[in-house]
């Protein structure tokens, strides 16, 4: 089953922006894969609380996203 996994800052994308998110995932696995991997996809999509990720040891929040 393909799986896809989504990490993203909390309230940065709308419902709509959500579901493409899910239905262009979906559409790419089963280019790749065939049109039979399109019932078995399952693509999640987390939104993660503010402060609660960094990269290269450093915590990023949202106000810093938008900043730079």
């Amino acid at each position: 089953m393909p799986f896809a996994n989504f990490k993203v800052p909390a309230g940065t994308l709308t419902p709509a922006q959500k579901e493409q998110l899910v239905t262009r995932t979906t559409e790419l696995y089963a280019e790749i894969y065939g049109d039979r991997a399109r019932a078995n996809t399952m693509v999640l999509v987390e939104e993660v609380a503010d402060g609660g990720w960094g990269i290269g040891g450093d915590v990023l929040t949202l106000a810093e996203l938008q900043a730079g």
